[in-house]
């Protein structure tokens, strides 16, 4: 298995932040686990230093010190400042002055306990956190990739690991409420108690005070990893922005996401590259795009669109095929698990028994089946809605072939197989022509984030798209 941090593309600042945390917080553990033995050693850049009989990672520099003066553990840093401390039994972290930051924790230093991962679509924030929580269970504190920590947690398999994938619109408050209660359990592995929230931008406000609280007053070893968008107050709160350290992530490069694609999927390069510019630096699109030829022939559609806006009945016709191709890829990728869920939920209460107060344990569990096919249809609608979102981000990607184009601007187009069409688009268009039906794009894809019905927010922009 290849390091943790492998798969994690052309993230390499933010990649070099994580290891640092990693190694930080691994000698946080091993700090508080000799937090009584009274000396004072010099950590040796050769060997490692050893303090209380437990290993401590060397420092490169050779000026690290491990004291413990006021009997608890210390750890000094290379320029004298940020240390931990450890005198009531806990590690915690204080700031270069010597005074503790809120929560115990300073941000300026390798690791905390709130984490924010931001970037674009697709720049790899859940893949970050992932491999991030993998590290923090590294023995190594590395996240070598090979050991029991790295690997249960790579699998999801971990104990003192929490995924939590939203499937729906929303994350409730119930369900975070239930989190934090098991975050605030001791880990059962001696590390740390990680807890990843994908998406959290998702979060009710409900929600988010309930996780607020968690943050503000940490267990001591729990460890919160969110992943949203950016840190606008749109997608993640103020309060809870100002108590988390963030890792921003940028959009991969093509060249990178290709490299990626032939190395680990085992693509040919040209379809690698055509997929990676096609997918626009998403990494998941891009594999999807090189592998699954329904994808392939969504895309094509999706990009027939601008020849077929002859008129108002063919810009309606044409937002309802786009609709109607979400609303069937959504409930492809959704039926299977709906159908299993039902399946294992009327099995765990009494279906299909024949014993004394089975009939009667089914009538009782007709509330039970409401709530799970209130739960899937959330998921049904978040599947379309994603599925929505990939159509119009190809189709702004046309648009901005276009606009370059007519500007004469010295880039790579996005949609290689389309540029000839873009290229026509541009001189009947010009710049302004094609900047007002990209920004009529990006409009829609706002509209539906804002809840809008796809429907109506499909028809104004094709409506846009044909008058320009």
């Amino acid at each position: 298995m290849p390091d943790v941090f492998a798969d994690l593309v052309g993230q390499d600042e933010a990649v070099v932040e994580l290891r640092r945390a990693a190694a930080a917080a691994a000698a946080v553990l091993r700090a508080g686990a000799a937090d009584r033995a009274p000396a004072l050693i010099t950590a040796d850049p050769a060997s490692g230093a050893e303090f209380g009989g437990v290993d401590l990672p060397a420092d490169p520099d050779g000026d690290a010190e491990f004291a413990d003066s006021d009997g608890g553990a210390d750890f000094v840093g290379p320029d004298g400042g940020a240390e931990f401390a450890d005198p009531d039994g806990g590690a915690e972290f204080a700031g270069p002055d010597g005074a503790a930051a809120p929560g115990g924790l300073d941000p300026a230093a390798g690791m905390t306990h709130a984490w924010i991962f931001t970037g674009p679509p697709g720049s790899g924030r859940s893949v970050a956190a992932r491999a991030f929580a993998a590290a923090l269970q590294c023995v190594h504190g590395t996240g070598c990739g090979e050991c029991p920590g790295c690997r249960t947690t790579m699998g999801g398999t971990h104990a003192d690991v929490r995924l939590v994938v939203p499937e729906g619109l929303s994350i409730g408050v119930g369900e975070m409420r239930a989190l934090v209660l098991r975050a605030a359990s001791t880990p059962s592995g001696g590390r740390w108690q990680v807890v990843v929230i994908e998406d959290a931008d998702r979060l009710t406000e409900a929600a988010g005070n309930a996780l607020l609280k968690a943050i503000e007053e940490p267990p001591p070893r729990t460890v919160f990893l969110l992943c949203a968008p950016s840190t606008h107050p749109d997608d993640i709160s103020v309060t809870i922005r100002s108590r988390c350290r963030v890792v921003p992530l940028r959009q991969p490069p093509a060249d990178a996401v290709a490299e990626v694609l032939v190395r680990r999927d085992g693509i040919a390069p040209d379809v690698a590259q055509w997929a990676a510019a096609a997918a626009q630096g998403h990494v998941g699109r891009a594999r999807r795009l090189a592998r699954d030829p329904e994808a392939r022939k969504r895309r094509e559609a999706v990009l027939a669109v601008p020849r077929r806006l002859t008129g108002v009945g063919a810009a309606f016709d044409a937002a309802s095929a786009l609709i109607e191709a979400a609303e069937a890829e959504a409930e492809a990728s959704v039926t299977e698990a709906d159908t299993t869920e039902r399946a294992a939920l009327e099995t765990a209460l009494g279906a299909g028994g024949t014993g004394r107060g089975a009939a009667g344990a089914m009538r009782g569990a007709a509330g039970q089946l409401k709530e799970l096919e209130k739960r899937q249809k959330s998921r049904a609608t978040r599947a379309q809605r994603d599925a929505l979102d990939r159509a119009l981000v190809d189709l702004a990607g046309f648009y901005r072939d276009a606009l370059t184009m007519a500007l004469r601007a010295p880039v790579a187009p996005v949609h290689t197989d389309t540029a000839a069409l873009a290229g026509a688009g541009a001189q009947k268009w010009d710049a302004e022509g094609s900047l007002r039906r990209l920004e009529a794009v990006l409009a829609c894809r706002a509209a539906i984030e804002a809840n809008v019905k796809p429907r109506i927010a499909v028809e104004a922009m094709m409506l846009a798209l044909w008058k320009g």
